[in-house]
């Protein structure tokens, strides 16, 4: 693992104490606490604290805190749907996403859909992310599944992600996996989808791709997106049943009254995962990078 990937990436433990950290912002954000009681929070000291923050976000808890504190101020989800809006009107075909990095998806072929990709070979390796240890499944034409691993053993998602690829044969690579999640928290380099699902479910797909950084939207956002305003609940659907978590970024829908709503992988890792893509856009900014989240004001 390279000096960027290491920057970024943290043990299971560091992954729960920034989680429950996050959680315990979030709760407190009325009382303003200082990076001290939100240490003593996560049962570290503020020094310790604030390094392993600075090192997985990019910036302080401060202003973490601060930008947490605007935000509930502001209305984000008005803000969220109308840079979707933006995004899907101006013809891009993907999203830049994290820095420069492209991510684009071609979905797996109606022939290989209805034979259960019959003899189709895939790769898969584990790696460490920012918000825990993940499986990385690719075939020929892409990534087909990422999923995040929680207090499972990596047999235990392997043999389930085997149950649904049954007809495929398995090969383990060793480094396609770090790879990938190098390209993710650099931003260096292009990576391609090949999903699984039906047209429905690769349109919301498509969809949540146009979502920017930092951003968040409505079910009721995608669905007239996908020019099916009355489809929110078959929406619902299809963003539970996404593969590929973090790059199709199903995180970034919200309830209609702003709750984060179901995850897949848990509430708290969708609440950490949008924490860091807000962290990152701000410590771009700082940099004087472009900031993801400039388009909606």
């Amino acid at each position: 693992m390279n000096k960027n990937m290491a920057r970024t990436a943290v043990s299971s433990g560091d992954f729960e104490r920034i989680a429950a950290a996050i959680d315990w912002i979030d709760a407190h954000i009325e009382a303003q606490p200082e990076t001290p009681e939100i240490a003593a929070a996560a049962g570290l000291s503020a020094a310790h604290f604030s390094r392993l923050f600075r090192r997985w976000a990019g910036i302080s808890p401060g202003r973490y805190l601060k930008h947490r504190t605007l935000q509930q101020a502001s209305d984000a989800l008005d803000r969220g749907a109308s840079v979707l809006d933006a995004a899907l009107t101006s013809g891009l075909s993907g999203p830049s996403r994290l820095h420069d990095l492209f991510v684009s998806m071609e979905a797996m072929t109606p022939g290989e859909y209805k034979t259960n990709a019959k003899g189709l070979l895939l790769a898969y390796d584990f790696a460490a992310s920012p918000f825990g240890r993940v499986l990385i499944v690719c075939s020929e034409r892409g990534i087909v599944e990422l999923q995040f691993i929680d207090q499972a053993v990596d047999d235990a998602v392997l043999d389930d992600v085997r149950r649904r690829w049954s007809a495929a044969r398995f090969s383990h690579t060793r480094g396609i996996a770090d790879r990938v999640a190098e390209a993710l928290v650099t931003g260096s380099g292009s990576l391609q989808l090949a999903p699984r699902g039906t047209n429905f479910q690769l349109k919301v797909w498509h969809a949540l791709l146009a979502i920017p950084d930092g951003a968040t939207a409505r079910y009721a956002d995608i669905a007239a997106a996908i020019g099916q305003p009355s489809a929110a609940r078959a929406v619902g659907n299809a963003i539970g049943a996404n593969p590929i978590a973090w790059l199709i970024p199903c995180h970034r829908v919200l309830r209609a009254n702003g709750a984060l709503g179901g995850y897949r992988w848990g509430p708290r890792r969708k609440a950490t995962v949008l924490a860091w893509e807000q962290c990152q856009a701000l410590a771009n900014s700082d940099r004087g990078a472009c900031n993801p989240l400039a388009t909606s004001r």
